[in-house]
């Protein structure tokens, strides 16, 4: 986490930035503010701190001759997460973002070692609690949807329960706070949100800012889920220029997955926030911008550029467009579904998830992989587990899933229903009836809380009026199936793609959505090519 580079490791580097002198006492970071980017020491002294949940300076580590200052923020050109002062005079080198990248690229073996510091800085801050603190009921809808939000995003955080904790108490006294207005995210920079939106948080947190609307980017990426992220990190390591949007956080539905074990390469399985938060770090790394929170609404491409308009109103420019928007949760036929969302109802078990059922009844309904492994990862930690499928579990579930949850004692496997009412007050959920596909017969299961993995719909809406074909189930067409001569995974407008789980015909596994992501990037640079021929053909006849 804190590696002490050698004397000529340091000359390497040393090209890479610019000199920077600090006197004894003062500050040269700042939680909340734009930082230089990762500083080099060469000689004296800086003490990098985080504040605590009452706003006092924690120390955290003192860099000296051969350390540097910075973690994940210094690459991605965010507001610092931590605070730094110099206790002596210090002489320094700092290294921008845009520097920095080069410098991980062009020093491969240094580049790793500066690389893997920052991911171990940021996970230590997670760890500690840094970052914004969230005030409200810890069970509530409002604190559940910002906590995950910030886990998905892999931003640090606090979380306080005034109910229980005298800091939150004093803080909703300090600020006046009505019941109606938790809860509060009080920002590194000091300022106070009330029961803000997501987009709110990520704008004070400066996760997301301004978009240079002038600017033209070789490929623009929408969906940063597996199949966007390894387009964005395989384009950005061939040189184009690429922004990445979502509208809600890296790594989608994969994101979300509690264990994947028959991803290539990772027998012992991995988490799915674990492998997606490499894949983000890994485009940031290549130069890639990403704007999430963000949402494209719009897209425009009868002309050469492209043009997406996003939901803020703002416009990016692109040579090339990516469709990577995936699907979204299906959500059950059931009444008083909205009550139970967000506090009882989930579409996905992450550690946040787990944290909620400890010794409780829960259910889930789906018969797939998703199923599957919400239910191995959730069964340690509740009280019973029962899980309900339409269809005998073998039959769309993975072989060793089934032996899998076939072993735990405390889950039940119910066939052939489908859930039909859900029964509780004040948003907690009691108790799921569900009814006998052939029978009709209904029976009522007790369940605190209840997991829906019943498949997913093509995130599609947006697209309608485009002329971008989708087959009956929504899904976007690509290839020749879209028109003949079409370049691979291009869809019926030229220069404008789909990849993984929104294309027609997809496989829907992380690792073919990779693979769609990697295969694209070929076909962006034939159009790219192309395009650039036509106008270089163009411009004499033009002269003429």
């Amino acid at each position: 986490m804190f590696p002490c580079l050698s004397e000529e490791e340091l000359a390497r580097v040393l090209r890479f930035g610019e000199q920077r002198s600090y006197a004894a006492g003062e500050t040269v970071v700042r939680i909340g503010e734009l930082g230089p980017g990762l500083i080099l020491v060469l000689s004296g002294r800086l003490e990098a701190a985080r504040l605590d949940r009452a706003g006092q300076r924690v120390p955290i580590v003192i860099h000296e001759h051969g350390n540097f200052l910075g973690e994940l923020a210094a690459l991605s050109g965010r507001p610092s997460l931590v605070e730094a002062a110099a206790l002596t005079d210090v002489e320094a080198v700092a290294i921008p973002p845009g520097r920095l990248r080069a410098l991980l690229i062009a020093e491969a073996e240094l580049g790793e070692r500066i690389m893997r510091a920052l991911i171990l800085r940021r996970v230590g801050l997670i760890e500690s609690g840094a970052g914004p603190i969230i005030v409200g009921e810890e069970t509530s809808a409002e604190v559940l949807r910002l906590v995950n939000f910030l886990r998905r995003n892999g931003h640090p955080y606090q979380s306080l329960d005034p109910a229980t904790d005298d800091c939150a108490r004093t803080l909703v006294d300090r600020f006046h706070v009505a019941p109606e207005e938790l809860p509060i995210v009080l920002c590194p920079d000091g300022r106070l949100l009330r029961n803000p939106t997501e987009d709110q948080v990520a704008r004070c947190l400066g996760l997301v800012g301004p978009i240079d609307a002038d600017r033209l980017y070789d490929v623009v990426v929408i969906g940063a889920g597996p199949a966007g992220l390894a387009t964005a990190v395989y384009a950005g390591s061939e040189g184009l220029s690429v922004l990445a949007i979502d509208c809600r956080s890296f790594g989608g539905q994969a994101g979300a997955s509690a264990r994947i074990e028959n991803y290539l390469g990772f027998p012992t399985g991995i988490s799915g926030i674990a492998l997606m938060g490499r894949a983000h770090n890994q485009a940031q790394k290549f130069g890639v911008e990403m704007a999430i929170p963000e949402e494209a609404v719009k897209l425009e491409c009868g002309n050469d550029p492209c043009h997406i308009q996003l939901a803020t109103g703002e416009r990016v420019q692109a040579r090339s467009v990516v469709i990577a928007t995936g699907a979204r949760y299906r959500r059950l036929a059931v009444d008083r579904l909205d009550e139970y969302e967000g506090t009882s109802v989930h579409y996905w078990a992450s550690p946040l998830e787990a944290d909620l059922i400890g010794d409780c009844e829960i259910a889930l309904v789906g018969g797939g992989n998703s199923a599957g492994q919400a239910t191995v990862f959730l069964a340690p930690r509740a009280r019973h587990v029962t899980l309900f499928s339409r269809r005998v579990l073998g039959e769309t579930m993975s072989r060793y899933l089934v032996q899998r949850i076939e072993s735990l004692p405390n889950v039940d496997v119910v066939i052939g229903c489908e859930i039909a009412s859900l029964e509780g007050a004040r948003g907690e959920l009691e108790a799921v009836t569900v009814r006998d596909r052939h029978s009709g017969e209904s029976r009522r299961y007790p369940a605190r809380h209840l997991f829906s993995f019943i498949g997913a719909d093509p995130n599609t809406d947006w697209l309608r009026g485009t002329a971008i074909g989708l087959d009956p189930r929504g899904f976007v067409v690509t290839g020749d199936d879209a028109e003949a001569g079409r370049l691979p995974l291009e869809t019926g407008r030229p220069g404008v793609f789909a990849v993984g789980d929104v294309r027609s015909g997809s496989v829907k596994r992380v690792a073919a959505s990779v693979g769609d992501g990697a295969q694209v990037v070929a076909s962006i640079h034939r159009f790219l090519a192309d395009s650039a021929e036509q106008v270089a053909t163009a411009e004499p006849a033009a002269a003429t």
